[in-house]
């Protein structure tokens, strides 16, 4: 198999902009995650999906407010300690990392991107399978 174009790995930074978590766009959540975000806020997981999470196709995201940011966003992440695996990942989701162009344009949105501590392959291939956080 051919090594990824990004074999020597990528850095990355959080900047805690929140860029992230105010554009229009899915959050995935898994019942694990509900669970544990339900747990958080003090309610049962029946409550949480019914107020917060809105079913697309067979897969289930959290809502968005009206301007498109997460529901979770208040000039910060309110819910950060259980915040979804899709949040805890970012900017090296597979897609974002398909070719240097579409990295080059997560880059361009994302401040954090493309700057600070340089993300190992193996690293990066463990945030794709949904493993670690992008906290370093």
């Amino acid at each position: 198999m051919a090594k990824p174009w990004w074999k020597d790995g990528l850095p990355f930074k959080c900047t805690q902009c929140g860029h992230c978590c105010r554009i229009e766009g899915f959050v995935w959540v898994n019942q694990k995650e509900i669970d544990a975000l339900a747990g958080q806020l003090e309610m049962t997981p029946e409550e949480f999906e019914w107020k917060y999470v809105r079913r697309v196709g067979r897969r289930r995201s959290l809502v968005e407010k009206p301007n498109h940011e997460c529901i979770f966003w208040e000039d910060g992440c309110s819910v950060y300690e259980n915040r979804p695996t899709q949040c805890k990942t970012f900017p090296f989701w597979k897609q974002n990392l398909e070719s240097m162009e579409e990295w080059l344009e997560v880059v361009e949105e994302c401040p954090g991107s493309g700057t600070g501590v340089v993300y190992s392959a193996e690293e990066i291939e463990q945030l794709q399978q949904g493993k670690g956080e992008t906290n370093k």
